[in-house]
């Protein structure tokens, strides 16, 4: 029982809590908080930075919302920034639900709303680019969210999470969260580096536990059972001790792999696996499934996989939808909704139709009717009224809002998604679906990974609606249940830096700092830090292998003399007696192949044998592959006939007699070989032939008179009458060796360390080359201050068009559709259709990629990445669409995908924008003003925020 000074302590304790802001936090959110949640809070409310390393689903926005609670209460601003403008847009109706419109902004580029409010909802785009401009929105700063900072491993676009982690204010205090990985505590000790004190948070805890599923034909097995097959009873079957491999399963993937070679199949390997969903066992049992194998003793296949509708009949009946199904191919998203709706599914009530029904016409009414019909509206809402609904990024935009809020209303109950569903939008499901363990990154078939498995398994599992989640993988061809375990029970991922600099950062930085403080700035990325860490373990291997070295130098010390100097020659007289037998070799194989060519049938020459003397009668020249010479075909004394290259004989091949060969000879018959073996053999024993003595092999090397001075010199040497010379030699090979692996490992580490500031380096001396910084590179021209304000992958072009008058003269039509061909990428099935491009911007266009074409020349030069080429595959459509034409007939033209024409033209209005502000030419800015609206109508200015 506690003494009253400790129940005293205890509710001193207990009062004092109830104080703090954490308390007044918690009682606001209407649930106990998690302990990890409950230490990052406190940490923030310390004055701590904090970085939460999480599942997906664990709840760590309710840490950035009280980073949102403190600047409130203290009378500060806090920025809550994301990865993509759809999870800002969804942020911010949250926010906005829960402090009012009046306390929450939101700004991603598309939309600017209360920009001034002390809670601002941003792209992490959006304030790099205020911290180089030094927007005065920065004022009064406290706070700064930094959602799905995992995002800075993105190649693309994950370096400006490091730019504004290091370029915030030291004041400002971080709150990272981040999916779980594994080297969360290695981030954390660059962002304590860079930030301050840092505490770093891991959980490895899922609030909702995850079932891991294999789908076989119509049935779901349970990926791990106890050893005896039977389910498995705890929080997540992957991590129950003694889970294994349901044995059912691996005895299906044997017998099917045994069915595939009996009837001829390619063999299955595991690198075209398909996932699987749950066994017999609880899922089956919720169905009413009969246990057993599909594939036993019988010998019957495995069936073949069920239909996307079928899947989803089978997750309805098991109670497990909503579902996600991921499917890597934005065209295999939308076929999967039309073959559903096909086979007549339907997951909706009548009355969840209607609303489903009402919601989507509401939320679409800003859209033209006249362009329902081409934007596949009707399809769409026919899919929708069934619960039925695609989602990716080729979708329009006010499309994929109303399926992310439908779906979140629990009204649509099954979406086919892509993979950038996994990267934020929060969209949780009860069952997650994988159709294959394989996509396409963009240049080849890859294997899904363990880290992106777990990603995109994370979204099962509603945190206060579902007790449990479930991961669903199809069995296809290949399937191996061993493969998908092992992707299963590896959660995390490690954190990779993609950070670089790029021209628009070295500009902001030099202007801002200097170039001396810009390097040294670059030095403190997390890309540094990491290749920096990599070296700690060489550098110190190095310093422990000199050490090795001093003492290997002491046991190969001489009394008489310099045993280093001694054994230099040593080292001189054995490599040139290699080089030596090297020519002699290539004069011997040479030598060889002349005297072979001379052969004629009948001659008898000796073989190449190390152990008795071998004997045989040419019967003819096979002519050598390639620059080979040809190689005699000869028939031996123990009648084998034997094919022999040139270069197997020692010297020149020298006939020691003739015999005489029948004309109708047949080596394959076997009298025929058995009766000139014995004429051979007789007339070896006529000529005393397998007596002949072998000629001994010359070569230069008895003439050299370089390796005669250094056996001269060799024996002269004081060491070279030591009685422990050969102990002394055998310590000097020692500290050779390991001598040359000490000096490649340092010039591994010089080539590692300070990478970023030299790539710095090779940017800021192109930019001077190019007139945007000095001739030093120490100071930003004038036209280097027009590039400060060009943030864009083409950044440098942009800035070259402009200087150099691409685009001059163009009207705003003409622009948006030279400018457009910075901003489009043409996907890999565009590729290789023609490229259409206006009359009037032909030489536009022309201009860019000449200009383009001298940039890479001079980027290869200075050993800079290049910058992506101009891609023209948008200009028509956009000169149409810009010019004022119908969307129907723009799209059918360009043969685009309506959400990919509504996103390119986002992107090309913002670059634009940038263009208006950043061109000297009045006309062109005039121009870039008027295409920015002439582009930004009908489904282009379309954007909810709800």
């Amino acid at each position: 029982m506690a003494s009253p000074a400790e129940r005293y302590a205890a509710a001193r304790r207990r009062t004092e809590e109830s104080r703090t802001e954490l308390a007044a936090f918690t009682a606001t959110v209407g649930f106990d908080l998690d302990p990890f949640q409950v230490q990052a809070c406190r940490a923030l409310e310390a004055g701590r930075g904090v970085l939460v390393a999480a599942p997906t689903g664990a709840g760590k926005t309710v840490v950035g919302e009280f980073a949102v609670h403190l600047a409130l209460r203290t009378g500060r601003k806090a920025f809550y920034t994301t990865p993509i403008k759809a999870l800002s847009n969804q942020k911010y109706a949250e926010l906005v639900e829960r402090h009012g419109s009046g306390a929450v902004g939101l700004l991603t580029g598309d939309n600017s709303v209360n920009g001034e409010a002390p809670v601002v909802v941003m792209t992490t785009e959006v304030l790099r680019n205020m911290l180089y401009a030094g927007s005065p929105l920065l004022d009064g700063l406290g706070y700064v969210v930094m959602d799905e900072v995992h995002y800075l491993a993105d190649r693309f676009r994950g370096a400006v999470w490091e730019e504004v982690i290091i370029h915030l204010p030291r004041e400002v205090l971080l709150a990272s969260l981040s999916a779980t990985v594994s080297n969360a505590e290695e981030f954390g000790a660059w962002l304590g580096t860079v930030r301050g004190d840092t505490e770093v948070v891991v959980s490895e805890h899922r609030p909702v536990p995850l079932w891991q599923h294999l789908m076989v034909g119509t049935r779901l097995y349970d990926l791990f059972t106890d050893p005896a097959g039977d389910p498995l009873e705890g929080d997540e079957g992957s991590l129950v001790p003694g889970a294994v491999v349901n044995p059912e399963l691996v005895a299906m993937s044997r017998q099917q792999l045994r069915v595939d070679r009996l009837a001829g199949a390619p063999g299955r390997g595991r690198r075209r696996g398909a996932p699987p969903l749950r066994t017999g066992s609880r899922t089956a049992s919720r169905q009413g499934a009969r246990p057993g194998g599909l594939a036993g003793p019988s010998g019957r296949a495995v069936p073949r996989p069920a239909s996307r509708a079928q899947v989803l009949e089978v997750l309805d009946a098991g109670g497990l939808l909503p579902a996600i199904t991921f499917i890597f191919s934005r065209a295999g998203c939308d076929a999967a909704v039309a073959q559903c709706v096909a086979w007549g599914l339907r997951l909706t009530t009548p009355e969840e139709g209607r609303r489903v029904r009402a919601l989507a016409e509401e939320r679409c009414a800003d859209i033209p009717s006249s362009d329902l019909g081409v934007l596949g509206y009707w399809e769409w809402l026919d899919g929708l009224e069934r619960g039925l609904a695609a989602h990716h990024a080729g979708m329009l935009p006010v499309f994929k809002e109303t399926v992310e809020h439908l779906f979140a209303a629990g009204l649509v109950k099954a979406v086919f998604a892509t993979e950038t569903l996994a990267l934020g939008v929060n969209m949780p499901a009860r069952s997650v679906v994988l159709e294959r363990l394989v996509k396409w990154n963009g240049q080849t078939h890859v294997d899904v990974t363990p880290g992106e498995y777990t990603q995109l398994t994370g979204r099962a599992g509603r945190r206060g609606i579902d007790v449990e989640g479930h991961a669903v993988v199809l069995w296809g061809q290949g399937t191996d249940p061993e493969q998908v375990a092992g992707l299963a029970s590896r959660r995390t991922f490690p954190l990779r830096s993609s950070f670089r600099p790029t021209y628009n950062m070295a500009v902001n930085l030099v202007e801002q700092v200097g170039r001396a403080q810009a390097r040294d700035i670059l030095e403190t990325s997390f890309a540094q830090f990491q290749a920096d860490r990599a070296v700690v373990g060489q550098a110190q291997r190095i310093r422990t292998q000199q050490e090795a070295l001093e003492g290997y130098r002491r046991s190969m010390t001489c009394h008489l003399g310099d045993f280093g100097e001694y054994f230099a020659l040593r080292q001189q007289l054995g490599q040139r007696e290699k080089e030596l037998s090297r020519v002699g070799a290539a004069q011997r194989r040479a030598e060889a192949a002349r005297s072979i060519e001379k052969l004629r049938t009948g001659d008898v020459v000796r073989l190449p044998s190390p152990r008795r003397a071998a004997f045989g009668v040419v019967l003819d020249l096979v002519e050598g592959k390639g620059f080979d010479p040809p190689s005699p075909r000869l028939l031996t004394q123990d009648r084998q006939v034997r094919t022999i290259s040139a270069h197997d004989f020692p010297g020149a091949v020298e006939p020691i007699a003739t015999v005489k060969v029948p004309r109708d000879f047949n080596h394959r018959s076997p009298q025929a070989r058995r009766d000139l073996a014995s004429t051979l053999r007789n007339k070896l024993a006529e000529t005393g032939g397998g007596d002949v003595p072998r000629r001994r092999a010359t070569g230069p090397a008895e003439e050299d008179p370089q390796l005669v001075q250094l056996r001269e010199r060799l024996r002269a040497h004081p060491c070279h009458g030591c009685a422990e010379r050969e102990e002394h030699a055998r310590w000097a090979v020692r500290e050779e060796k390991l001598r040359r692996d000490t000096e490649a490992l340092a010039r591994s580490v010089e080539g590692r360390t300070g990478t970023i500031a030299r790539t710095f380096d090779r940017v800021c001396d192109l930019l001077a080359e190019l007139g945007y910084l000095d001739a030093d590179g120490t100071r930003v021209t004038d036209a280097g201050r027009t590039l400060r304000g060009i943030n864009a992958e083409t950044d440098l072009l942009v800035a070259q068009c402009l200087r150099h008058g691409a685009w001059a003269g163009l009207g705003p039509a003409d622009l948006a559709a030279a400018v457009s061909t910075l901003v489009h990428e043409s996907r890999r099935e565009e590729a290789g259709r023609a490229e259409r491009v206006p009359h009037r911007a032909e030489a536009a266009v022309a201009a860019t990629v000449r200009l383009w074409s001298d940039l890479t020349d001079r980027e290869d030069a200075h050993r800079v990445p290049q910058t992506r080429e101009p891609d023209a595959g948008l200009a028509w459509a956009v000169h149409r669409w810009a010019s004022g034409d119908r969307l129907d007939a723009v799209l059918r033209d360009a043969d685009l995908a309506a959400g990919d024409f509504v996103r390119r033209c986002k992107q090309l209005t913002d670059l634009l924008d940038q263009v208006r502000a950043a061109a000297l030419d009045p006309q062109v800015r005039r121009a870039a003003r008027e295409a920015v609206e002439a582009v930004h109508r009908g489904v282009v200015a379309h954007t909810s925020l709800t």
